[in-house]
């Protein structure tokens, strides 16, 4: 049956990457594409597959856009856009890629109609986590992780109980500074930091991956996703990223998803949930690579593991906190405003200087985040 797919953050890694899913699948079209600011790829895509509408959130570009653009499709803009884009009877499938906190609301509104959501997007759950699965839960809509680690789990779980789980396994790269030294993250600069040892992403994930936040963002969403507690949540570093998650269960046998470390494999998994499509993709010769290794992640090296754990036991506001902060402090290190181990301690500043709020509403939430990136703004900027 033929399956229309919008995509938000379509220019992004991710999004990308959707595409060319889509390319070699049959059956599926695409909704809507959206973008911030580069839109000169979103011309390209959207003369190549033809969407229903595009949406611009900067408006600058999206005056920009419409002014010079081949394309002949609806254009929309801003977060009303997102929205008509997310919630469209024509959306089938959402691809929630966008980065950061701008992907909560129309993600929410997509899962508010019922829709199946392909969540690429951590900073939903890690912000608004409980409001979100509640939502999922009162409008029957589908909520399909896109995330490398937690596709895994999802493949690992076809079939079982959950209540049958006794902890499961993230597992991490490393990144690029897993072997170096703690005394010289002092020294480590932002040519360095974006070279990711495996994985192509986009700058901010990158970063987010050399610090462990990334991994810390993964541990937070596992408990949404799968209803955990943090003590059933680990973290095992794995340079190989071959093991991409892990699963022990009560009678302790465990089962593990192995593949290449290719996003096109989990985003194809999502599209098809729960089926499987045949693909192309490069495939994995355990001959090959023979070691695998696993090692326990060093908290003092990557105390952004750390923070991610505490705030998931204090619950709460802080995981909204905790992820406007880091946007902050990563905007700031990718802007080369300040140096590689700040960002840890501007987290840890916001963390300490806003009012804790037990049980967030979704305006609470929004108001949270507006609060923290204010008064981490201010902070840094008096710093210059």
């Amino acid at each position: 049956m033929q399956k229309t797919i919008s995509i938000l953050g379509s220019t992004g890694s991710i999004g990308e990457q959707t595409l060319s899913v889509i390319d070699q699948t049959v059956g599926y079209s695409v909704g809507y594409l959206t973008a911030q600011t580069n839109i000169q790829k979103l011309e390209q895509q959207a003369l190549t597959y033809n969407p229903i509408g595009v949406v611009i959130t900067s408006e600058p570009h999206y005056i920009e856009f419409k002014k010079n653009t081949s394309y002949k499709g609806n254009i929309f803009f801003g977060v009303d856009g997102l929205c008509e884009a997310a919630c469209s009877d024509d959306t089938d499938i959402l691809m929630s890629a966008l980065v950061g906190f701008s992907g909560v609301i129309p993600t929410l509104e997509a899962i508010k109609k019922g829709k199946t959501v392909a969540l690429a997007n951590k900073e939903t759950l890690i912000s608004a986590g409980e409001i979100i699965m509640n939502a999922v839960k009162t409008h029957s809509a589908k909520l399909i992780a896109v995330d490398s680690e937690h596709n895994a789990l999802l493949q690992c779980l076809v079939g079982e109980d959950i209540s049958s789980i006794n902890t499961i396994t993230l597992t991490a790269s490393g990144g690029p500074f897993f072997s170096l030294p703690i005394e010289e993250f002092s020294t480590i600069t932002l040519e360095k930091a974006l070279k990711h040892p495996k994985w192509k992403m986009g700058s901010k994930i990158t970063i987010d991956s050399s610090t462990l936040m990334n991994k810390g963002f993964e541990v937070i969403e596992a408990k949404w996703l799968f209803d955990l507690q943090p003590n059933q949540i680990k973290v095992l570093v794995h340079p190989q990223s071959i093991v991409h998650s892990l699963v022990e269960f009560s009678d302790g046998s465990m089962k593990a998803q192995l593949g290449m470390p290719d996003m096109r494999i989990p985003i194809s998994y999502a599209l098809s949930y729960p089926k499987r499509f045949s693909y192309n993709f490069p495939r994995l010769a355990l001959e090959e690579i023979q070691t695998l290794q696993f090692y326990p992640p060093d908290f003092q090296k990557f105390p952004c593991l750390q923070v991610a754990f505490d705030c998931l036991e204090k619950g709460g506001n802080s995981t909204a906190i905790l992820n406007a902060a880091n946007e902050v402090a990563v905007a700031w290190f990718l802007e080369q405003k300040i140096g590689y181990t700040d960002i840890i301690r501007s987290i840890e500043f916001a963390l300490n200087k806003m009012p804790f709020v037990a049980h967030p509403s979704l305006a609470d939430i929004i108001e949270i985040d507006t609060q923290t990136r204010s008064l981490l703004e201010q902070h840094l900027s008096t710093k210059l």
